[in-house]
């Protein structure tokens, strides 16, 4: 016997899922928050915005330091979006 969690289809919760569906609608402003607002945004930059943010800026031809917070990263990453209009 071992003390390992086997998922089985009553950890699924029906009809859930993650993203936006084809009638989604444009997100609620009052819902964004500024980045330099955020409890973490001090917190180092986590893996995955360092990997986005990396293929980001190579597509705008810039180099970035790695060494960022969270905040600092997020707005890199809404700045390269609208510059190379993703």
């Amino acid at each position: 016997m071992t003390d390992e969690h086997t998922p089985d289809t009553t950890d699924r919760r029906e009809g859930e899922t993650l993203g936006a569906t084809a009638d989604a609608q444009t997100p609620d402003p009052a819902l964004e928050r500024d980045p330099s607002e955020w409890v973490s945004g001090d917190d180092p930059i986590t893996e995955a915005q360092k990997s986005y943010l990396d293929n980001l800026a190579r597509q705008a031809g810039e180099e970035l330091p790695a060494d960022m917070s969270k905040a600092e990263a997020s707005q890199h990453i809404d700045r390269l979006k609208k510059q190379l209009d993703l």
